[in-house]
């Protein structure tokens, strides 16, 4: 999450009256974290509410898919936040020239250290949501799949190397080696693609709220487990955690199963999900506005998860 548009009270509370039963405008603060939309906490006289409003990455034609997926999350049980919707029965709103929604606010919080009990929930639900989509007929297609990594390493080009001398060559270099082993037989389905701790509420060792599906989309669903293995088994600068990535794929093995192919393919989608990363933190590090409330993560965080990587294929053995 993050701040570029910044809301006054007045636009807040006329935006407010939109809805049936929310109450009246406390509060608002804005929420650094993140980097994708401008985010807001929000609290009334009836109830704490998170405002997002769209803007960078997210395609406002997208909205009603990530909505409609919300919808059939929540109405098979998981604990997601669906969007509320107004006195005429619309979900996405303008405001301040963007589109807006309100959710509802889930109660938990982030884990910045995962525990392997922590991380096996977690798996678990990344295992359960991959069930419960096996209905869902909407989809999207991944606009950072294999296919845009190379042409987001061209726009960022070498000003790679004022980050970190040599990144680009390195990157370069990596990047043809994922896209040669990349598979393309595996099961797809919709996935999260960004199910991040920071994207996982949790209460102990018990998920709450799994949120900000902005990048969900149908690719390969091994590659959602890849993706959260790199963001779960090492802490925020990319040193690895005991225990954590063994126990993450055992809980979502245990809630969803992974075949002897998807695991033998985990080792190049992890590579791949790291130059992904590195790729779109690097380029919000190079791009980002100087006065937006917002908190840019270390483009080489991955760059050293993907060393381990490249030093451990056993991990996912």
């Amino acid at each position: 999450m993050a701040v570029y548009t910044h809301v006054s009270a007045e636009a807040l509370s006329a935006f407010l009256r939109r809805y049936a039963d929310v109450g009246e405008l406390v509060s608002a603060k804005g929420i650094a974290e993140g980097v994708e939309n401008s985010n807001y906490l929000v609290d009334t006289t009836t109830a704490r509410f998170i405002l997002t409003l769209y803007e960078k990455r997210v395609d406002a034609g997208d909205l009603p898919f990530f909505l409609d997926l919300l919808d059939h999350l929540a109405d098979r049980g998981l604990p997601v936040p669906p969007a509320i919707r107004d006195r005429d029965g619309v979900a996405i709103q303008t405001l301040e020239g963007r589109p807006a929604c309100l959710i509802r606010f889930l109660n938990g919080v982030s884990v910045t250290r995962p525990t392997p009990d922590q991380a096996a929930t977690a798996g678990a639900a990344l295992g359960a949501l991959h069930a419960a989509v096996a209905d869902f007929e909407g989809g999207r297609p991944n606009s950072l799949g294999v296919a845009d990594w190379r042409p987001l390493l061209t726009r960022c080009g070498s000003d790679l190397d004022a980050i970190a001398p040599g990144l680009f060559a390195r990157v370069d270099c990596a990047l043809a080696a994922v896209e040669a082993d990349w598979p393309h037989d595996l099961p797809t389905s919709v996935i999260h693609a960004d199910l991040f701790p920071d994207n996982v509420l949790m209460l102990g060792a018990r998920v709450t709220g799994l949120i900000d599906f902005y990048f969900a989309c149908r690719d390969i669903r091994a590659y959602d487990v890849a993706v959260m293995h790199t963001a779960w088994a090492f802490d925020p600068q990319g040193a690895p955690l005991a225990g954590v990535g063994p126990a993450l794929l055992a809980g979502y093995a245990g809630a969803r199963g992974l075949s002897a192919a998807e695991r033998a393919a985990l080792p190049v989608l992890a590579r791949g999900a790291c130059i992904r990363f590195l790729l779109t933190r690097a380029w919000d590090w190079l791009d980002t506005p100087a006065d937006a409330l917002v908190t840019r993560k270390d483009p080489l965080a991955y760059l050293r998860r993907l060393d381990w990587y490249d030093a451990h294929p056993e991990a996912f053995a």
